[in-house]
């Protein structure tokens, strides 16, 4: 093995020592040589970064459409569409509580000092009541007194009487409205069956006025004086309003109908401001018993301001405040079993009424449109027919019947109908808001 002359190579190095512009020459260039190689890598895939990003997305931005220098106007336009609509959300909201008056005379104030005005607001209640129920081609069962003198005067009893036989209408003395059923012969049976058919026959819905809310309360009003009689013809103007929507939807529902035998609503059983005492919503009122005791013994309308008011738990959550009033209402028909879902959707669509001005003198009326229910709780319940003395006089047709009752919330928007608003309702309110 050779060994290097270590003496030789140092000799060699020498020279770099006597010449140090060598030396630094030579270390540049290493210098150099380390630094290009990583250099080289990092600008290569600089490169590639740029061209996969930067250059691309250069690319996709020369495709775009460009952008008009009127574009700003395109985009006020459709921002005023949103203002356009917030603006007619408003408008139709205030419109649906601006409603015609039974009386232009006693709201806010009244412009009469008689007590007439106030016995003249109960008469036309009760004469609107009777033309919404006519207006729908409502009729009744067959009364006591129809009963017995269409039996006296029944052909099959006449040829019996004249045969020599006296048959009495009815075999033991029980009330043909079911308080105790009677036990009638096959013949009796027969010809208050044919009665109580002529009078299904004779109009499109079975509706008492004595079942809707108010009728009766007007009927024997005794006057209490002034300011509380205002305040009896704020509330029962805004009973007749949710009234007049609740009729209007069973007209609609019957629509082409003529008989009961085939309408889908067959009966307007009850229209109120109060829980029933009994049937489907006997449960709930017993739990509900010290909320509602005032509202049980009281069937008037009234305000609901907290959840102790109302006839149910509200699952809105919607009580008066500063934007809405709000009154509950209770509902009860008979329907067709397949008319149930329709009559709960028809009975909160949107509905149709004219305006004419607090004062009642606008030449051209106003069209407007309100959608104020919604319905809070529902229950249904098979009938029998055969059994039960409240259908004993009734007739229903060959349709599956059912009872529905509903409890719902009307929504009043103040901005609508604050203005005419009575000071006795607004101190009344503002009373209660601070118990």
């Amino acid at each position: 093995m050779n060994i290097p002359n270590f003496k030789s190579i140092l000799q060699k190095l020498s020279i770099l020592k006597n010449n140090s512009s060598i030396l630094v020459a030579i270390i540049v260039a290493v210098v150099a040589i380390v630094l290009f190689i990583p250099t080289q890598l990092i600008s290569s895939r600089l490169k590639r970064q740029i061209e996969d990003e930067s250059l691309s997305k250069g690319r996709s931005v020369q495709n775009m459409d460009v952008i008009s220098r009127e574009q700003w106007k395109v985009e006020e336009q459709y921002q005023q569409s949103y203002a356009n609509d917030a603006n007619q959300i408003k408008h139709l909201a205030e419109q649906s509580s601006k409603r015609e008056l039974l009386s232009y005379k006693i709201f806010p104030n009244p412009t009469d000092v008689s007590a007439l005005i106030f016995e003249e607001f109960g008469d036309r209640f009760r004469k609107a009541v009777e033309g919404l129920l006519a207006g729908m081609s409502a009729c009744d069962s067959p009364s006591e007194a129809e009963l017995q003198q269409s039996m006296q005067s029944s052909s099959v009893r006449n040829r019996l009487r004249g045969g020599g036989r006296s048959m009495s209408p009815y075999s033991s003395g029980r009330s043909s409205r079911g308080i105790s059923l009677r036990i009638m012969s096959d013949i009796d049976s027969t010809i208050v069956d044919e009665i109580c058919l002529e009078k299904a026959k004779s109009g499109s819905v079975y509706a008492n006025p004595d079942n809707v809310s108010g009728y009766e309360f007007w009927k024997e009003y005794q006057h209490p004086g002034r300011e509380e009689a205002v305040k009896d013809c704020w509330y029962w103007q805004l009973g007749y309003w949710i009234i007049e929507d609740v009729i209007d939807t069973v007209a609609a529902m019957n629509t082409g109908s003529k008989s009961v035998l085939t309408s889908p609503v067959k009966r307007l059983m009850r229209a109120s401001f109060a829980l029933s005492e009994g049937g489907a919503m006997r449960a709930r009122a017993f739990r509900m018993v010290q909320r509602n005791a005032k509202k049980s013994a009281d069937d008037k309308p009234s305000y609901i301001l907290s959840a102790q008011d109302g006839l149910t738990e509200s699952y809105t959550g919607r009580f008066c405040n500063e934007n809405i009033d709000v009154v509950h209402f209770n509902l009860a028909v008979l329907v067709s079993a397949d008319a149930v879902l329709p009559f709960m959707q028809k009975l909160c669509s949107a509905k149709e009424h004219k305006f004419k001005g607090w004062d009642g003198q606008l030449d051209q009326p106003e069209i407007c449109e309100h959608n104020q229910i919604t319905i809070l709780e529902s229950n249904i319940k098979p009938i029998d027919t055969q059994n039960d003395p409240s259908h004993y006089l009734y007739r229903y047709g060959e349709d599956a019947v059912v009872e529905l009752e509903l409890i719902c919330e009307y929504i009043f928007n103040k901005a609508g109908y604050d203005k005419i608003k009575p000071n006795t309702i607004r101190e009344e309110l503002q009373g209660e808001e601070k118990k």
